[in-house]
């Protein structure tokens, strides 16, 4: 793990096309220091997994904006301030995959445990099953998911030690431990570093052996 200067060196390396990961539910835990400096960098083409489809014009809503996303992988692309996404998907500049929450979460996992799928009963029987492999099991219907995965995964996060032992304040928690774990690279900002032994090791939620670069992002106030 490194602690690096600035989010531009978080990032660098991502290369058109690939798939990012990026925690946040709305914008609780979103990573916007860390989108911001994906679209500085001028890479396009993305494909980006994300619980929302961003939030006003900040964050991946500027990411988007920008023409730098042509796929987006989530669970609620509707809501009152969602619209850069709208305007982007009516037009067709962006493809959507609606994924339910929890098959969003759990095929998550799955990409970072190295499990290839699992079959669910969550989507079985509607719109969402079409074109998917399904079977029953004990009476019921269930959906062949397959698990997902990243090129880099951009995750907030508060604190970090050294090793890049992450924990996390409060709801901000949400994707962001999951989805470290199934990336190839891992970057996280947070809002300080400390030393080696300073976190409680019963609160750590993420190791450091999933986390590939850390940057200080203070928040104001």
């Amino acid at each position: 793990m490194r602690v690096v200067a600035d989010p531009d060196e978080a990032v660098a390396g991502v290369q058109d096309g690939a798939t990012v990961l990026i925690g946040g539910f709305g914008p609780a835990g979103q990573p916007v220091a860390l989108i911001d400096a994906l679209r500085r960098s001028g890479v396009s083409q993305l494909t980006v997994v994300n619980n929302n489809a961003g939030n006003g014009e900040t964050g991946l809503a500027a990411l988007m904006a920008g023409g730098h996303v042509k796929r987006i992988i989530c669970s609620f692309p509707r809501q009152s301030d969602s619209y850069v996404f709208d305007g982007l998907y009516r037009s067709g500049a962006i493809d959507l995959e609606v994924v339910p929450q929890g098959n969003l979460a759990e095929r998550i996992r799955a990409g970072g445990a190295g499990i290839g799928g699992f079959f669910t009963p969550t989507g079985a029987g509607t719109m969402l099953a079409e074109g998917k492999e399904t079977r029953t099991i004990d009476g019921r219907d269930h959906v062949l998911e397959y698990a997902i995965s990243g090129d880099l995964a951009l995750v907030k996060a508060f604190r970090a030690d050294r090793m890049g032992n992450l924990v996390y304040r409060k709801t901000a928690r949400n994707f962001g431990p999951v989805m470290a774990t199934a990336a190839t690279v891992t970057a996280v900002q947070v809002d300080e570093v400390v030393e080696v032994g300073a976190l409680d090791p019963e609160v750590v939620v993420t190791p450091g052996i999933y986390v590939d670069r850390v940057v200080v992002v203070r928040t104001p106030g």
